[in-house]
């Protein structure tokens, strides 16, 4: 599912139009984006939390030459589902 396939579904469910659901769904994700890039945990009760995680500088390869390097420490965003999300996809 592609984020068209996801607006149609949201215009359907919602009973909204296409564009209404289109600019809720990118006023959404940006809010979400801006929330993460300014170092802050977005929680949605039931689906899951985006958050900031800190990647510790480590140790690679470069794969076209083999040579050892340092890979920098960054900040990467990262999601973690929540309860009902995981036993919608993994039922037991």
């Amino acid at each position: 599912m592609n984020k068209g396939d996801l607006v149609n579904e949201i215009a359907e469910k919602a009973n909204v139009t296409k564009k209404q659901a289109d600019a809720v769904l990118t006023a959404a994700l940006e809010t979400i984006m801006d929330a993460v890039s300014n170092n802050d945990k977005v929680t949605l009760v039931g689906f899951g939390s985006f958050e900031p995680r800190k990647r510790k500088a480590r140790e690679g390869r470069n794969p076209k030459t083999g040579d050892k390097m340092e890979i920098p420490e960054t900040v990467v965003p990262a999601f973690s589902a929540g309860k009902l999300f995981k036993e919608k996809v993994a039922p037991k």
